[in-house]
């Protein structure tokens, strides 16, 4: 290089102060230590937009695709064309348009050999931005061509940033739009922000609803340190922060600051939502834009949300009437079927009782018409058999006597069978109510000849329905003296036992058979007994001592006496749940 081709550059008259709060990359890539120093030189008091200029020198194309491979968003690149070859500074320039494929970088080509590289083929065929020849270089002629450059580097940059940030909200636009809850779609709208600005963000996401109190607010999301007040609407928020949130939304519109910057969305549902952004940066005129566009399409994306949320609470709402409906349906189902159940048995039991009647009434009937007949042609005879007639009376009365009984042992067995059966408890002395069942049937055995003995002790008391278990204990002897022979002896005993007071009355008759242990206590079950005097039987009587004894906590129990002739028929209650005391 000759004397002639050296770049004296000559410095401003009044150099700026130094700006050291952002810097514009620049790279200086030339083989001549003197050209960087003298670039320094000249632009040592370089300011543009409140940003100095970060110099980084290169002194060979090789060490300049280096640094710019290791480190991209340089500005603009001051290159030499002759380095380490003729056309070192042109195939940078390829390296990088295609390579890098950075288009933003400014190149101004500086050639101390204009004739090496002629401007308009290496203009046509390069993609440079300024070609100068070092000679023409003067200090305010660089500081003009630096300045041109840096403009239309940031010219490119906020466009290549409206083209991104314009990408992030068409792709942000439909993943918003598909959150179904409010804090998801919060926490989605502080992410794309920060992307969005491609910035450190720190914010929170406050929402005011139209029906609630105007000072009543709840914090949807938060990201950096304002993270621990997402979903907690109860923690208050920093004065500080609870003032900035409440001017915006006094003043319904973005605001945008050195520290702080609020962003207002105003839903068509009426609920009003404040985003708090702490940057690491002051915002642009270029985010600015960005930030007005992406927020005009929050407000769909928010009542989208919200109308979701409300179908959602109409849905569980629906569901929950609907569950219970369906839970009443069922219930008054089960209570049809119970009823129908119910119905079903009661018919049963009126055809059973019907075809019991048909059956085991009509033969005492026709005995007591038959001998109504022949009392009638007693009368008739002259003279009046007076002790036949009585004879006949006699037996129609007991005959008649009977009928009674076994049309009362059905009416309590009816009753007894009714679902709204209430046993009453109250004090009922058992061992003198058993005395008095056994007073009672004494008369009916000693008609068959048979001897009636009770062992009762004394001073036992329990709670219970003391007709009820007249009822049992009167089936229990009647049952006996009908199935024991003339003669034969019955015994009633009532005991208290370790946990239990028995009721039992012991026969002398047949006894029973292994077919009667298997149907004992059911309903309108005969035994292969017969009553021995030719009584009736409806077959009811053990099922209505097995209903009664349930009915107070107890059980009815048969037992055989082995080789012994008869059976012992028993009442069993329990101390506690029976109610004994």
């Amino acid at each position: 290089m000759s004397d002639d081709d050296i770049l004296f550059l000559l410095p401003d008259d009044e150099p700026g102060e130094d700006l050291q709060a952002a810097a514009w990359p620049v790279m200086v890539v030339d083989d001549d230590p003197a050209v960087h120093e003298g670039t320094r030189f000249a632009l040592s008091g370089y300011g543009l937009d409140g940003a100095g200029l970060e110099l980084i020198s290169a002194y060979s194309a090789a060490e300049a695709r280096t640094l710019l491979s290791a480190r991209r968003g340089m500005a603009v690149i001051l290159l030499d064309v002759v380095m380490e070859t003729d056309d070192a500074g042109l195939q940078l320039v390829d390296f990088v348009r295609r390579e890098l494929k950075d288009d933003t970088v400014r190149i101004i080509l500086r050639t101390g050999q204009p004739g090496q590289a002629p401007e308009r083929r290496v203009i046509v065929d390069y993609d440079i931005n300024d070609y100068k020849a070092k000679t023409e270089l003067t200090a305010d002629k660089l500081f003009t061509s630096l300045t041109a450059a840096l403009r239309a580097y940031q010219q490119l940059k906020r466009l290549e940033e409206t083209r991104r940030g314009l990408e992030i909200i068409i792709d942000a636009a439909p993943m918003l739009l598909d959150y179904k809850s409010m804090q998801r779609l919060a926490e989605g709208v502080l992410t794309q922000v920060s992307s969005l600005l491609n910035v450190a963000c720190e914010g929170i996401l406050v929402l005011r609803e139209q029906s609630g109190p105007q000072d009543a607010v709840s914090v949807l999301a938060g990201s950096g340190c304002y993270q621990h007040l997402a979903g907690d609407g109860q923690r208050p928020l920093d004065n500080d922060v609870r003032e900035i949130v409440a001017r915006a939304f006094a003043e319904r519109r973005h605001t945008f600051g050195d520290r702080w910057s609020t962003l207002y969305v105003h839903t068509a549902s009426g609920s009003e939502i404040v985003a708090l952004l702490k940057a690491d940066r002051s915002l642009s005129e270029t985010d600015r834009a960005l930030i007005g566009l992406f927020t005009s399409r929050l407000s769909v994306a928010f009542d989208n949300v919200i109308l979701y949320e409300q179908l959602q609470r109409a849905n569980i709402g629906l569901e929950q009437r609907v569950v219970e409906r369906t839970g009443e349906l069922m219930r008054a189902n089960r209570r049809l079927a119970m009823q129908r159940s119910d119905l079903r048995r009661a018919n049963q039991l009126k055809t059973e009782i019907l075809g019991t009647v048909a059956h085991d009434l009509k033969n005492p009937l026709a005995v007591i018409l038959g001998r109504t007949e022949m009392l009638g042609d007693m009368i008739e005879a002259r003279p009046p058999p007076t002790e036949a007639m009585h004879a006949q009376i006699g037996h129609i009365r007991e005959t008649a006597r009977r009928l009674t009984g076994m049309i009362e042992t059905l009416i309590a067995d009816a009753m007894n069978d009714a679902l709204d059966i209430v046993v009453r408890r109250e004090p009922v002395d058992f061992a003198g109510l058993a005395r008095e069942v056994s007073q009672a049937n004494a008369p009916l055995a000693e008609t068959k000849g048979q001897t009636l003995r009770s062992e009762i002790a004394a001073g036992l008391t329990l709670h219970g329905d003391a007709e009820r278990l007249r009822e049992a204990m009167d089936n229990l002897i009647s049952n006996a003296i009908k199935y024991s022979p003339a003669g034969a002896e019955i015994v009633v005993t009532v005991t208290r036992e370790a946990d239990e007071t028995v009721y039992a009355v012991r026969d002398h008759g047949p006894g029973l058979s292994p077919e009667d242990i298997g149907r004992l206590f059911g309903r309108f079950q005969r035994l292969s007994a017969k009553p021995t005097a030719g009584e009736g039987s409806t077959g009811l009587g053990l099922s209505i001592v097995k209903r009664i004894a349930e009915l107070h906590g107890g059980q009815a129990t048969a037992e055989t006496h082995g080789t012994e002739p008869g059976s012992t028929f028993a009442i069993r209650l329990p101390h506690g749940t029976g109610g004994i005391e």
